[in-house]
């Protein structure tokens, strides 16, 4: 009996072992597969910037140099109200008038586009920054923004449902010292996990239905004694089942068809957050939604004994 139970002892601390193996062999691939990922968005975010940061620049002239040229024609026109008949044909032919009228607001909608793709590279830059060893103090806010950004194409309307909405509610925060990148990826797998709730909520319900109660994804942030910065992701999706509850956070546990999930997003989620010394955790009604509260120190410092998730 008493070899019988060293035996089963000793099988346990080698399967614990082996699993202990294997969720670092994971952690190891999905680091790396994040680095090059950020490293990769980080050239292209670069390549991008450069064209569309010189495109952007010469519209201010060409808008200058075509404000110009639309005075001077109006000023031709106030002194020689009858031009020759050439003239009058070709003003015709071209409409004039017209452009004279939409060519400023094409260059208006031009700076506007560049502006925007600007923004988008700023954020690809912010997201990317998985490669950063260093502690470095950022605005928690910026790395949530870029976030959203990536997976803006998820929230869009498509023919199965209208745009998943999304609500955020920030409070003035102080700048964080943390690892950037590695709550990017927090930020980016909760997330999308919401949006894959929201979207598995949607299958028993019509478009009408789905307009009348919409999906909609809530981000909340906040300061708890002064010391600790709290996010709070909140979803109206299909919720938790209470059997699986405990295994979120579990390595190679996942409820996703094969192809569409690892089962190692929440548990390198929980460990990152870890790695901050905060917490990380979640309250879950099936059927109704789910929200995560994370809370990290704004310095690496604090104890984590100082603070409770709600």
């Amino acid at each position: 009996e008493e070899l019988e139970q060293r035996v089963s002892e000793r099988t346990y601390e080698l399967q614990d072992t082996l699993k202990q193996l294997q969720c670092t062999q994971a952690q190891m691939i999905q680091s790396e597969k994040m680095s090059s990922l950020g490293q990769l968005v980080a050239g292209v975010a670069h390549e991008i910037n450069n064209p569309v940061s010189f495109i952007h620049g010469n519209l201010e002239h060409v808008t200058n140099y075509t404000d110009d040229l639309l005075n001077f024609i109006q000023l031709y026109q106030q002194h020689y109200p009858n031009p020759a008949p050439d003239i009058q044909q070709q003003a015709a032919d071209i409409d004039l008038e017209y452009i004279s009228a939409d060519l400023p607001k094409t260059l208006s909608s031009m700076k506007t586009g560049t502006k925007r793709i600007r923004e988008i590279v700023l954020s690809l830059r912010n997201f990317s920054r998985m490669d950063e060893a260093d502690l470095k103090r950022v605005n928690i806010h910026d790395g949530i923004d870029s976030t959203l950004l990536i997976l803006q194409h998820r929230f869009k309307a498509t023919t199965q449902r209208p745009e998943i909405k999304i609500i955020k509610q920030y409070t003035n925060l102080p700048l964080v010292e943390c690892y950037a990148g590695q709550l990017n990826q927090v930020f980016l797998n909760i997330i999308s996990n919401s949006i894959d709730a929201v979207e598995q909520s949607n299958t028993a319900r019509s478009i009408e239905e789905i307009r009348q109660n919409p999906n909609c994804i809530t981000i909340t942030t906040s300061l708890v004694n002064s010391k600790w910065v709290q996010i709070q992701i909140a979803d109206n999706g299909i919720g938790i089942p209470e059997e699986i509850k405990q295994r979120i956070f579990d390595p190679f546990f996942t409820t996703k068809p094969i192809g569409k999930g690892t089962g190692m997003g929440m548990s390198i989620s929980y460990q990152i957050i870890e790695k901050h010394s905060g917490k990380i955790e979640f309250t879950s009604t099936f059927g109704q939604g789910t929200e995560f509260i994370i809370q990290i120190p704004c310095d690496c410092s604090i104890p984590a004994s100082d603070v409770q998730c709600i």
